[in-house]
């Protein structure tokens, strides 16, 4: 009876991860290539992957807006019909990773996440979800609300419409931000940042370090003139400012929190129903 109740169970889901994820790797890598490009880029055009990055892992030094990512997190959460709680992220399980917690997994919002198996997790109250999302931040990890097409074809979930997955990345393991550094033009537009949101370099902190080179994972820092600037792709995910010993790279809310939330839920409910 499960076996048409719910999609693959846990072990299932894990050694196809394992043996798709160089595919998936090499996709990446090649999808700026020439000869390549044209078959690749199809995989990662829109409807089928957005991603919206938020750094809820960063305190943002302007009044009343230090937890506004977060708070609006917990909001895309609220508005969720229903919820479940991944027990392990699924990329950092892979790895067995030493620099984040596994035990932080996805969450997965929509009708479609009832039919995830329950050895992946659990149905989960919004209050939990909250407090998983607080807990991440706490982990230091990156929140990318995404719609994905991988995420419904490794569970088993057939109403991509009504499904949306919050996860909660980090920079070694993470399969949407690793090796993104030279990528093809769908998989630029397919990840975006929080609107209302830049990330800003204050000159006069710059010490030139080049400690944020290197942590931009879709490299949009680079050194000029022995100071740090930020280029058009950056996705303000905030890893440079929580690394910066100076203080000089910041995360700047432009926009009230309503509106950002409401931009947020637009780009929701282009692509998918969690109601």
């Amino acid at each position: 009876m499960n076996l048409f109740r719910y999609g693959p169970n846990k072990s299932f889901v894990r050694a196809a991860v394992r043996l798709s994820w160089p595919l998936m790797t090499w996709a990446r890598k090649l999808s700026d290539t020439p000869g390549f490009r044209w078959i690749i880029n199809p995989f990662f055009a829109y409807p089928h992957n957005e991603l919206t990055t938020i750094p809820i892992n960063v305190a943002i030094p302007a009044p009343d807006s230090v937890v506004v990512p977060r708070r609006i997190v917990a909001e895309v959460v609220r508005r969720a019909g229903e919820i479940f709680i991944l027990d392990e992220c699924i990329c950092r399980g892979k790895f067995d990773c030493k620099n984040h917690p596994k035990t932080i997994g996805c969450i997965a919002l929509g009708k479609a996440a009832r039919r995830i198996h329950p050895s992946h997790g659990h149905t989960a109250t919004t209050e939990e979800a909250v407090a998983h999302v607080e807990k991440a931040a706490a982990a230091g990890l990156v929140a990318n609300i995404a719609h994905v097409w991988i995420d419904p074809v490794a569970f088993g979930l057939p109403n991509f419409r009504r499904l949306m997955f919050i996860c909660f990345c980090d920079d070694c393991c993470c399969l949407y931000r690793t090796h993104m550094k030279r990528r093809g033009p769908n998989l630029e537009r397919a990840s975006k940042k929080l609107p209302g949101l830049e990330t800003v370099i204050d000159a006069d902190l710059c010490d030139g370090c080049g400690r944020c080179v290197p942590a931009c994972f879709v490299g949009a820092i680079t050194i000029e003139n022995g100071k740090a600037v930020i280029g058009a792709s950056c996705k303000s995910c905030g890893r440079c400012a929580d690394l910066c010993p100076t203080g000089a790279a910041r995360l700047v809310v432009t926009e009230s929190e309503a509106d950002i939330f409401q931009q947020v839920m637009e780009r929701i409910e282009k692509v998918a129903d969690i109601s």
